[in-house]
């Protein structure tokens, strides 16, 4: 995993990580948007819980302040954020993930391809 790029986040992030973890009380906050806890017949609140050892996936849970919105820059409205467990998580950001990485696999394609033509040249 790439580390992260903390200049890519808002001045107040530490601030606005705390707000968010008090509101979630160091319980995962997905209801459902990672695809596994379907609400029947209401949403169901992920168990895992920050610290604890993982119910669903090896190790420790260590929550995360997870952006939901698109916005560029990165926000800190804290209606756009969830803390949640590293599975949840992972879920949530896969379509995103594939984006960056197809992504990134056209821009080595298109280097190599240049590269390959300034040699021939």
């Amino acid at each position: 995993m790439a580390p992260v790029d903390w200049s890519q986040y808002p001045q107040d992030w530490n601030l606005t990580r705390a707000l968010v973890r008090a509101r979630s009380g160091g319980q995962c906050e997905c209801t459902g948007q990672c695809g596994l806890h379907q609400p029947n017949p209401a949403p169901r609140r992920c168990i895992e819980r920050h610290s604890a050892w993982a119910t669903f996936a090896k190790g420790r849970v260590r929550l995360a302040c997870a952006h939901t919105c698109t916005c560029r820059p990165l926000c800190s409205n804290t209606t756009h954020l969830l803390d949640l467990c590293q599975r949840c998580h992972i879920r949530i950001d896969r379509f995103r993930h594939a984006r960056a990485r197809i992504a990134t696999q056209q821009r080595a394609r298109a280097a190599q391809i240049d590269a390959q033509h300034h040699h021939k040249g």
